[in-house]
């Protein structure tokens, strides 16, 4: 089994909650609770937000994170669909005009300690 520590850095404020969702299948990437291996809740604190994930098998993975300011549980965005608030992409990925494609955003998971750091934008 494998364990993923994950830093979530470079967020605005300590206001609100990280989201987290861990995937490893395209089906419901990026934002389907309901399709994602695990998901955690972060408490901020000076900026940054840290978890680690236990017990998950070694294979390919991915990961989105959101910064909900307001607590609702999903990302705040206007009426062009922009987001309000942080967000981010395991390999530190981007997408154009959307989420980054679930092959752009997987990673490799091994056995024993794994690290992955996702800087929101």
């Amino acid at each position: 089994m494998a364990e993923l520590n994950l830093t979530v850095d470079k967020i605005k404020s300590d206001i609100g909650v990280i989201r987290v969702l861990v995937f490893n299948q395209e089906n419901g990437w990026p934002d389907d609770p309901s399709k994602a291996i695990q998901s955690a809740t972060l408490v901020i604190n000076q900026n940054q937000a840290f978890y680690t994930f236990k017990n998950l098998p070694a294979g390919r993975y991915a990961i989105a994170v959101i910064h909900d300011t307001e607590n609702k549980g999903k990302l705040r965005v206007n009426r062009f669909g922009i987001p309000q608030d942080g967000y981010g992409f395991s390999n530190n990925v981007t997408g154009t005009f959307g989420p980054p494609s679930f092959s752009k955003a997987t990673f490799s998971l091994t056995t024993g300690v794994n690290r992955q750091t996702i800087s929101l934008r």
